[in-house]
């Protein structure tokens, strides 16, 4: 999730894989994951130095996820299992080049940068984390809500979850998550006649059916219903600056 949105043209072997009927109904092993979040995430504050000091404990998770075969996954297990590797490698690329660097953008070069870089080992080869977003996330399971589950590593973005998603309570993890994001005023609020929100609802409009406004409303808790009420009908969208900063 970034300023420099790609769209790509997704692989007809990815559709076919994951939309093959699973074969299982064996969850993936997060054990390692939900003990690392728990250690070193708080109020979606991450730790990066205790993350260094456990990078073995991620790795090896990383490797459990490297092992997984997402066809023998529920569609649920499926969705929850690639947030859950997108939030996970995202960890391990800020760690690849910290504590030199402030902010993920920082990672990468002119012509590759941090989200192009294909270091993340899958059962279908290695790949970036734009293709887990955009070619998967986004395209394949059509819920704008993960855009509050997955993570960039910076202070503009929702904050990381401190435990993995699960597909058995993946539809209540991510409305938490959406609506935790929506009512945080620091996020999104209302001044006068203008609704401020993130720059997620402009970055990613289409998902959003190109009506962010009512995709909020949907989430709104009483006190930001009653703003945009007051707004009234007439009520302008204006963006937020997004903070790049690393999220520690």
């Amino acid at each position: 999730m970034k300023n420099k949105i790609k769209y790509f043209i997704i692989p007809a072997i990815v559709c076919l894989l994951l939309s093959t009927p699973a074969i299982s109904q064996i969850e993936t092993d997060n054990n390692i994951y939900s003990s690392l979040l728990s250690q070193h995430v708080h109020n979606g504050r991450v730790d990066y130095d205790g993350f260094k000091k456990d990078e073995a404990r991620l790795d090896e998770y990383l490797a459990v996820l490297s092992a997984t075969d997402a066809r023998s996954l529920s569609r649920n297990q499926q969705f929850a299992f690639y947030i859950n590797a997108y939030n996970a490698f995202t960890i391990k690329l800020v760690l690849s080049e910290y504590p030199g660097i402030n902010s993920i953008k920082e990672i990468g070069n002119f012509f590759s940068g941090p989200w192009s870089k294909k270091f993340i080992k899958l059962k279908q080869g290695k790949v970036s984390l734009d293709h887990i977003e955009h070619n998967i996330l986004r395209p394949v399971f059509k819920d704008p809500r993960v855009h509050f589950a997955i993570n960039c590593a910076s202070k503009g973005c929702p904050p990381l979850l401190e435990k993995p998603y699960e597909g058995e309570i993946l539809d209540s993890q991510l409305d938490q998550q959406a609506r935790s994001f929506i009512n945080n005023p620091k996020r999104n609020r209302v001044k006068g006649d203008t609704l401020f929100i993130s720059k997620i609802f402009k970055w990613f409009k289409e998902d959003f059916s190109d009506n962010p406004l009512r995709f909020i409303q949907t989430y709104a808790g009483r006190d930001l219903k009653s703003d945009i009420q007051s707004a009234g009908a007439s009520i302008k969208i204006s963006y937020l600056e997004y903070d790049w900063t690393l999220n520690r």
